[in-house]
């Protein structure tokens, strides 16, 4: 058994997981969460238009990895992996965050590939389907904060596409006023669909899915709002079932409230307020465009695929 940790530098939150991981399959192995934690960090504020980095975003990641160092030290990791995604990828002064993240982590992070991120992503969400009567093949969608990952298969992925379309970057290309116009809504949604045409054609047996399993703070904020709980449950929300009608309902309900009127819905943390509707956006128009009636939130995602992936090493 070993004991390691994996550290994903995403577009809207910094998060950790440790764990103990006995077995040399990625798929099989037997993993105990030893710690898991998340900050909501924002690194992608302004990389959009600005491809950099903001000394601001930077400053509470590097606060965020400093505390996730220490943890890791103290719980006695034994190896750790550090990864970054989207706005890491779209910022040209990325070193301005890897260079101290290395010194806070004791390893550099890792830039992913679109590809890379959403292999991961589906190890991570797939491995513990086996016996919830999650049907295979499963298109898997991460909705992270600046792109969106798309995995189909069964027991490795048969097809994958990773689209620059993410509840941070919908909204801050498009949702300028609060609550929202109608008109920034209608572009907003319209280019998510157009987006989606990408999908059908790098992953053309996509008809064959038979699940939709749901990644990410948006999918896993709206499972605890269509639920009502005031205060998060993983296993509450983790294997949880969103309706697409649901989902159409929160989403209308969202984007006709203020971000104040918005933050009392129970279950929706405060710091994704303001990013929920372009992710429900995203979420929405998945399941209407791919005809899927409901949607398996996953509480197991890329974190859980590194560590798993992180074993074979």
């Amino acid at each position: 058994m070993s004991r390691l940790a994996a550290v994903d530098l995403g577009t809207n939150s910094t998060r950790l997981l440790v764990a103990d991981v006995e077995g040399d399959d990625p798929r099989t192995a037997r993993v105990t969460t030893v710690e898991r934690l998340m900050r909501i960090t924002r690194l992608g504020q302004g990389v959009d238009g600005e491809r950099r980095l903001h000394p601001d975003a930077v400053a509470r990641t590097l606060a965020a990895l400093e505390e996730y160092g220490a943890i890791a030290r103290d719980l006695g990791v034994e190896r750790l992996r550090a990864t970054a995604t989207s706005a890491a990828r779209d910022a040209a002064n990325r070193d301005d965050l890897f260079d101290p993240a290395a010194r806070a982590l004791g390893v550099r992070p890792e830039l992913l590939s679109g590809e890379e991120e959403a292999r991961l992503s589906f190890l991570g969400a797939t491995a513990g389907l086996v016996g919830v009567g999650a049907e295979p093949p499963y298109l898997v969608v991460d909705i992270g904060g600046g792109s969106t990952e798309f995995v189909l298969g069964t027991d490795v992925p048969e097809g994958l596409i990773s689209l620059d379309v993410g509840c941070v970057r919908v909204t801050e290309q498009f949702l300028h006023s609060d609550p929202p116009a109608p008109e920034e809504l209608s572009t907003a949604v319209s280019v998510v669909r157009d987006h989606l045409t990408d999908v059908t054609r790098a992953i053309p047996d996509l008809h064959r899915a038979k699940t939709l399993v749901g990644l990410a703070g948006t999918v896993a904020n709206l499972a605890a709002v269509e639920q009502g709980i005031a205060e998060y449950s993983r296993d509450k929300v983790h294997h949880f079932r969103l309706t697409r009608v649901a989902v159409e309902e929160m989403f209308r309900t969202f984007a006709t409230e203020t971000g104040e009127e918005r933050r009392h819905n129970p279950g929706l943390e405060a710091e994704r307020v303001d990013v929920i509707v372009g992710g429900t956006i995203v979420l929405a128009a998945v399941m209407r465009a791919f005809e899927f009636d409901e949607c398996l939130t996953s509480e197991d995602d890329i974190l859980d695929g590194i560590v798993r992936d992180l074993a074979t090493r």
